[in-house]
């Protein structure tokens, strides 16, 4: 799996680290239509403890209508995912790559605006 980017806000809890997230993504047009409380879940699904882990499925509402113009299946690749999880000193936040994954889709229209997301998220996790 390839990512866009990561980056490690030290001496910061994962509440800091999901809200400075959201906003900076925010800030580049991108909305969290999805949220895993991956801990909560493990905890509650088959007793497992796990550091703080968290998935925000983020989508930019502009580029995922011109994504679907011109590829009306990818779909099955959306929102794109950005996980925040506890690391020795901080939290580690790291966001997919979208070039990455839509290069199953012979498409350069689709190609060209992964590139613009890729972007958008790389500024975003940069500004959280």
């Amino acid at each position: 799996m390839r990512y866009t980017h990561d980056r490690t806000i030290t001496d910061a809890s994962i509440d800091d680290v999901d809200g400075r997230t959201r906003k900076a993504l925010g800030a580049r047009g991108f909305g969290v239509l999805t949220e895993i409380d991956v801990k909560a879940t493990l905890k509650a699904k088959i007793g497992a403890e796990v550091d703080d882990y968290r998935i925000l499925g983020a989508c930019s509402p502009a580029m995922a209508y011109k994504a679907i113009q011109v590829e009306p299946r990818v779909g099955a690749m959306l929102p794109c995912n950005v996980i925040l999880r506890a690391v020795k000193g901080g939290v580690e936040i790291s966001a997919i790559d979208p070039v990455a994954s839509m290069q199953a889709i012979d498409n350069k229209d689709l190609q060209r605006i992964a590139d613009e997301v890729r972007q958008m998220l790389v500024e975003a996790v940069e500004a959280a």
